[in-house]
């Protein structure tokens, strides 16, 4: 009979950078550890990124899975590139369409169900990676995975604790699929317990066999259309067939000596482009690194970012400005002048066409000897997603649809085979041109507001990757309202509250405050390599050689 442990551990720890010339950090040691498999095999990062993020949709549901979208920026060791690997919507859907369904007042998506489902582009993402960029067969990327699915693994601490929540959400647990495949013996998996994905198993196989085909135009998108038909949704074969991840330049913003890069629209990475870009009209590298004027200054850069993105970001085609007005020096330089050092406001878009007049995702990030190095993030938007699975194939679906407007009048709104508003991002630095760090952090709304506090803590202060990404931090989330770490200070937290900011400490940092992972290049792959770091928010590590 084995020990009955208990898996909480009732003391603080800190982790120590990873150095190495092959590095894989995400948030499951397995996940870690099957990209690394691919390295040693000869394979590159990309390869690594792939079969890590094949693994994260077994090990980590709670977050991400075969239903999944994601997004990916690439240094191939001459150029950058980008990825976007999110879902569309479906052809029938339009305002009118929800109209019929849930009313005309109606002003949001549903949060679950078929009808917060768009079309799956994680799959189709895992495809392209490895068809432009791989080195080993798509099928040798898919046998972890496949392997972890069939054999099962045993459910860490942190997933434990979220699989446990997802499991009281009624509206959750009552969606098609949803109890069948994730909440075996009537309730969610313990801690230390085994658990397996025989579906999901057989969906990997298909996948591999056909290089994603069987995803989008063979057995597996006929399932998800068949089931779709029969329970209201809107999802037809021929929407998973149409479907195609598209290729796309990564933006530029540099900040201090260095250059951020982000996808462009329909994500919001561009709010750590602007929030930064206003920061920087500040000189808070000589504010003490953890005091309340350096973080009150980045609170409201941040606030003015997300003012702006809410307005103006949608799918690139439909903004009615442009991404190069949201950060136009000048503009941003104006709106920096909107900041009072001595209290917290709530601000309101501006107009940067007259500048001269909840969440449940993964991140990983993969760098190899070579020099190629991967940010790639994948995600089902709230924790399991929209609470559909196909059983049969073990594919949980995100909701991704949540994100569209129902407004006629805005960027956003939602329409047959467009892209929804995202969250998910993930993120690439350079300088001079050359590649220096491929990080991300985790969590709906946290993520660019993680990306703005663990850059600035590098560049501006000098933190090690490891030390920025273990710092406490803050959320904004609406009007004066901030969520911080319970490990943060006691008197700046006093501090920013005597500023205005309403303050609510978390003891529950995983998806509000986010967690990252980050590989930094020391000089040469092949002789310095990397220094990396895994964000103690959650079961990660990073795994190198």
């Amino acid at each position: 009979m084995s020990q009955a442990f208990n898996y909480q551990c009732p003391y603080p720890s800190t982790r120590v950078p990873v150095f190495a010339r092959n590095a894989v950090a995400t948030s499951h040691p397995l996940a870690a550890q099957a990209g690394l498999r691919m390295l040693a095999a000869g394979g590159n990062a990309v390869d690594a990124a792939v079969a890590t993020a094949a693994v994260m949709t077994i090990v980590e549901p709670c977050s991400n899975g075969l239903g999944s979208d994601a997004f990916c920026i690439l240094w191939d060791g001459q150029q950058l590139h980008g990825l976007n690997a999110s879902g569309c919507a479906p052809a029938a859907w339009s305002p009118e369409y929800f109209a019929r369904k849930l009313g005309a007042g109606a002003a949001k998506l549903p949060m679950r169900g078929w009808d917060a489902v768009t079309v799956p582009g994680a799959v189709a993402g895992w495809a392209a990676l490895s068809s432009k960029f791989g080195k080993l067969p798509f099928a040798d990327l898919m046998a972890p995975a496949i392997e972890i699915a069939e054999r099962g693994y045993i459910v860490p601490v942190v997933i434990g604790d979220k699989w446990a929540a997802a499991a009281q959400v009624d509206e959750l647990v009552r969606q098609p699929g949803f109890a069948q495949t994730f909440l075996p013996h009537g309730r969610a998996p313990q801690v230390g317990e085994l658990f397996r994905m025989p579906g999901a198993a057989r969906a990997l196989r298909l996948i591999a066999e056909s290089q994603g085909e069987a995803y989008y135009r063979g057995e597996i998108a006929q399932a998800m259309a068949t089931q779709a038909q029969a329970q209201g949704g809107a999802h037809r074969f021929a929407d998973f067939a149409n479907y195609r991840p598209e290729w796309v330049t990564p933006l530029a913003k540099d900040y201090r000596g260095v250059t951020l890069h982000e996808i462009p629209p329909n994500g919001q990475g561009i709010a750590a482009m602007i929030a930064l870009g206003i920061a920087e009209q500040f000189d808070i590298a000589t504010m003490p690194v953890d005091g309340v004027a350096s973080q009150h200054v980045m609170i409201e850069a941040m606030k003015l970012a997300f003012a702006d993105v809410y307005q103006y970001v949608a799918e690139r085609g439909s903004m009615r400005v442009s991404t190069e007005q949201m950060l136009d020096p000048a503009y941003l330089a104006q709106r920096a002048k909107l900041i009072d050092l001595k209290r917290a406001q709530v601000f309101q878009a501006g107009s940067p066409a007259d500048a001269h007049r909840r969440g449940g995702t993964i991140y990983l990030t993969a760098a190899d000897e070579r020099g190629m190095m991967v940010s790639y993030i994948q995600s089902n938007y709230m924790g399991f997603g929209s609470g559909v699975v196909v059983p049969d194939y073990g594919v949980s679906l995100q909701n991704r649809g949540y994100g569209f407007s129902l407004d006629p009048s805005s960027a956003n709104v939602v329409a047959g085979g467009k892209r929804p508003f995202h969250t998910i991002i993930p993120a690439f630095l350079t300088r001079d041109g050359q590649p220096q760090m491929s990080f991300g952090v985790m969590g709906g709304n946290m993520q660019p507001q993680g990306h703005m506090q663990t850059l600035s803590r590098m560049i501006d202060w000098g933190q090690n990757p490891q030390a920025a990404c273990d710092a406490p931090r803050w959320r904004f989330d609406q009007g004066l309202s901030i969520n911080v770490d319970a490990h943060m200070n006691p008197a700046v937290v006093q501090g920013l509250r005597e500023l205005g900011h309403e303050t609510e400490v978390l003891r529950d940092s995983y998806q509000d405050l986010g967690a990252g992972q980050f590989i930094w290049r020391l000089g040469d792959p092949a002789v310095e390599g990397y220094v990396a770091a895994s964000d103690p928010r959650r079961d990660g590590l990073v795994a190198g050689y």
